[in-house]
């Protein structure tokens, strides 16, 4: 049986303390509901994907234990393995075959959605509505900005998805927009 988001939620406020690290969880579940959407995908499992993708990061920080351990404890808890598989796809490192819609887009929403917010966190407004793909794109080549992004898993996961850049960029600015005021930032 699919776990709920609540259950979901719970376990992820159990393993993951700081509200940054929460937020961007947040942040990613909205992005991947939207693309699930888009896409005649389920919102709900895209949505745990999102929501779970790092939510034993803080316990286990050093690749590869993250997202191993995490993916050991998803499956003690029953979780489905379609779930856990496309967490495993978010980290390059362990060159687990993105095969589904769904593992490709957590590869590729994962530091886009991050980059995005830390796009508009440095916005006089914080505001979503002023994102612009060119002024993103901008933002990628400045190496000392969000360093923590990988900005090769940002252009190949695009490439992944077969989308333009500047389309995904501007679709997951509109995504982020429900979640706007719980990630800190303006719609």
């Amino acid at each position: 049986m699919m776990p709920g988001r609540e259950e979901a939620l719970q376990l992820l406020h159990k393993y993951t303390q700081t509200e940054s690290l929460r937020r961007h969880a947040l942040a990613v579940e909205a992005v991947m509901k939207a693309f699930a959407e888009k896409h005649g995908e389920d919102p709900h499992v895209f949505g745990l994907v999102g929501l779970l993708h790092d939510f034993d990061y803080e316990q286990n920080p050093n690749p590869p234990d993250h997202p191993l351990k995490g993916a050991e404890i998803l499956r003690s808890l029953n979780y489905p393995e379609e779930i856990i598989h496309a967490i495993l796809c978010h980290a390059e490192y362990l060159g687990v075959e993105r095969k589904s819609l769904m593992d490709k887009a957590i590869y590729a929403l994962d530091e886009l959605a991050g980059f995005i917010v830390a796009c508009t966190l440095v916005k006089p407004t914080r505001s979503l509505s002023e994102i612009e793909p060119k002024s993103v794109r901008k933002k990628q080549k400045d190496k000392a900005f969000a360093r923590t992004v990988d900005r090769n898993c940002i252009l190949k996961g695009a490439e992944e998805l077969q989308l333009d850049l500047d389309e995904l960029i501007l679709f997951t600015a509109r995504a982020l927009k429900p979640v706007a005021a719980e990630i800190g930032l303006n719609a």
